[in-house]
C-alpha cells in the first residue's frame, strides 16, 4: 500500500495537471482544421501500425469497433486511408495510410512543432534546460 500524498505533493500534483492540460489544449488547436482529434489520432495509429484491421485500430484507440468504422469511412472518404484484404483471413481487411494520409499527418504534426518551438523559442536557455532535464521524468510519467 502506497502513503498518501502530502499536502505539498497534492498541491503539485493539481498544479501539474492543470498546466499539462492546458498545454495540450493549446498544442491541440494548431492541428490541421476540417478533422475531428478521432481521424486525425486513428490516422496516426495506421501510420505507426498498419496495415491495421478495424478491431486493432479501434483498440489502440480505445473506442467502440461501430464508432471506429465511422471514422475509416470518413477517412476512407477523404483518400487518407483504403482498404485492402487481410493476406490470411478472407474475412478481415486491413486499413492502410494512402499518400495524402502521410502527407496529412506529416502537416498536422509540423504545424504543432513549429507552434511548439515558437514557444521555445520564448524561453530563457534555463528554462530549456530544465524542460530537457525533465524529460525523462515526464516521459515515465505518461507511460501506461
Amino acid at each position: 500500500m502506497t502513503d498518501a500524498p502530502t499536502l505539498a505533493t497534492a498541491q503539485l500534483s493539481s498544479q501539474f495537471r492543470v498546466a499539462v492540460m492546458r498545454l495540450v489544449r493549446r498544442i491541440r488547436a494548431q492541428r490541421v482544421p476540417g478533422h475531428t482529434l478521432s481521424q486525425l489520432a486513428a490516422l496516426g495509429t495506421v501510420v505507426r501500425h498498419g496495415p491495421i484491421s478495424p478491431g486493432d485500430l479501434a483498440a489502440h484507440e480505445r473506442v467502440q469497433p461501430p464508432s471506429m468504422t465511422r471514422v475509416i469511412s470518413k477517412l476512407e472518404e477523404e483518400g487518407l486511408v483504403e482498404r485492402q484484404p487481410h493476406p490470411t483471413d478472407r474475412r478481415q481487411q486491413l486499413i492502410s495510410v494512402t499518400e495524402a494520409g502521410l502527407d496529412l499527418i506529416e502537416t498536422d504534426r509540423h504545424r504543432r512543432d513549429v507552434w511548439l518551438a515558437q514557444r521555445f523559442a520564448e524561453l530563457t536557455p534555463g528554462d530549456v534546460e530544465a524542460l530537457a532535464r525533465a524529460l525523462p521524468v515526464l516521459e515515465r510519467l505518461a507511460q501506461e
